[in-house]
């Protein structure tokens, strides 16, 4: 009897192992593309001897669907890192260098978490970036115990109204565009709305702020629905259903390549008015995706400025020297992660410290105020009491093929 028992056990150990390996298999590659190989490689700084190195942790997505995504908000990192260490900096009299200490955590709240304290035991990381909510939320659990700054770049408010002490938010909240993107369209187009964002909980929380704020301005919600682009590459029902019930504006937002995708089909289906873009979706890196690489497709189209056509005291220099480096134009992950390196490492220097988060933490408004113009990719004024950065609602739309900014009144 113990013997079946025992064979039993076995037998139910490799069925959970295949199904288990079969799991893995499919997350890896949800998108239906081969997944990129994750790129870690960065080299350790030269340091001359009475110079020590300050190790940043970052814990983004580096392989699989969302690897590109990853590597470009690396990509300002590192520009960051390697123009601060061709003479290092000096805090309370020692010369530091930094050291990017990258890991890979396939876009995984739990990997993220994994790498958090990977990086914490065998580099002591007094500050870890990590590019997505989830990650942020993760290290949230554990951060202050354990004693590191979050340096958290996504617009979720929520990841700065957990009263989190050391979690510093990078990018403006995605709230403050609901106004100024509403105003904009009803003007332009008329007050009916489908819904077609990206189904990720970022893309509910957008579409459970946006549709009642649009109703309450006078709109109507016509088509609330939302689409897996992990799953869908073909959208001609969903968009076929929500034109069904006229709308003068479409909602859609996710990954720009997509986005784009979903726009473009609904012009073929003979839709005319205007589209707001959630801010996951960039209006530069969707216009790439059309065959003819214009904004034509995307008339009306309203969303975050592409950092290209920002003019902020930094903007000119830092693309131009992107460009001259990845032969492509960086967008607005590249800038603010270069930016707000600096600025910690402003911080740091009026602190007097490079290992004591809480100082560093309190002395960010310092490190905003101490930034060299020349180091404004994006000018923020101040940093707020809930951690995130105040650098105010950049918009454009798309008007006559061509981008506009649009001046929003803070």
């Amino acid at each position: 009897m113990k013997i079946v028992r025992l064979l039993a056990f076995l037998i139910m150990l490799a069925l959970v192992m295949i199904l288990t390996g079969c799991i893995d298999d499919t997350s890896n590659d949800a998108s239906g593309e081969d997944e990129a190989e994750a790129d870690t490689d960065v080299e350790e700084p030269e340091t001359e001897e009475g110079e020590e190195v300050v190790n940043i942790g970052f814990s983004g997505p580096l392989s699989g669907s969302a690897a590109f995504y990853g590597e470009r908000s690396l990509n300002g990192m590192k520009m960051a890192v390697d123009e601060i260490n061709e003479e290092g900096f000096e805090v309370d009299g020692q010369t530091y260098k930094l050291n990017l200490v990258p890991l890979d955590d396939k876009y995984l709240p739990n990997e993220t978490a994994s790498n958090a304290k990977r990086l914490l035991q065998e580099n002591d990381t007094p500050i870890i970036y990590s590019p997505h909510s989830g990650g942020i939320k993760a290290m949230q659990v554990f951060n202050e115990e354990e004693d590191f700054i979050i340096g958290g770049y996504s617009s979720e408010p929520g990841i700065t109204e957990e009263g989190n002490d050391l979690t510093v938010r990078i990018p403006p909240r995605y709230d403050g565009y609901m106004e100024p993107f509403t105003e904009y369209s009803m003007e332009r187009y008329g007050e009916k709305i489908a819904a077609l964002p990206t189904s990720s909980q970022y893309g509910k929380d957008w579409s459970e702020n946006l549709l009642p704020y649009w109703e309450e301005q006078g709109g109507e919600v016509v088509y609330d629905s939302s689409i897996d682009f992990s799953k869908e590459t073909d959208f001609f029902t969903t968009v076929t259903n929500a034109l069904e019930e006229d709308p003068d504006v479409l909602f859609i937002g996710g990954p720009s390549e997509p986005t784009a995708k979903l726009a473009s089909q609904a012009r073929e289906l003979g839709f005319e008015g205007g589209f707001i873009v959630m801010d996951q979706a960039k209006l530069d890196e969707m216009r790439k995706v059309v065959e003819e690489e214009t904004y034509e497709l995307f008339e009306g189209s309203v969303g975050v400025t592409p950092l290209v056509d920002s003019e902020y005291p930094g903007t000119d220099e830092f693309v131009e020297k992107y460009r001259a480096e990845h032969e492509e134009d960086p967008g607005s992950e590249a800038g603010f992660h270069y930016v707000s390196l600096y600025v910690f490492m402003e911080a740091m220097k009026e602190a007097g410290t490079v290992d004591e988060p809480a100082e560093i933490r309190a002395h960010m408004q310092d490190g905003l105020e101490q930034l060299p113009e020349d180091k404004q990719v994006y000018t923020i004024p101040e940093i707020g009491e809930d951690g995130g950065f105040n650098s105010g609602i950049s918009m454009a739309a798309v008007e006559d093929g061509e981008i506009v900014p649009i001046e929003v009144e803070e």
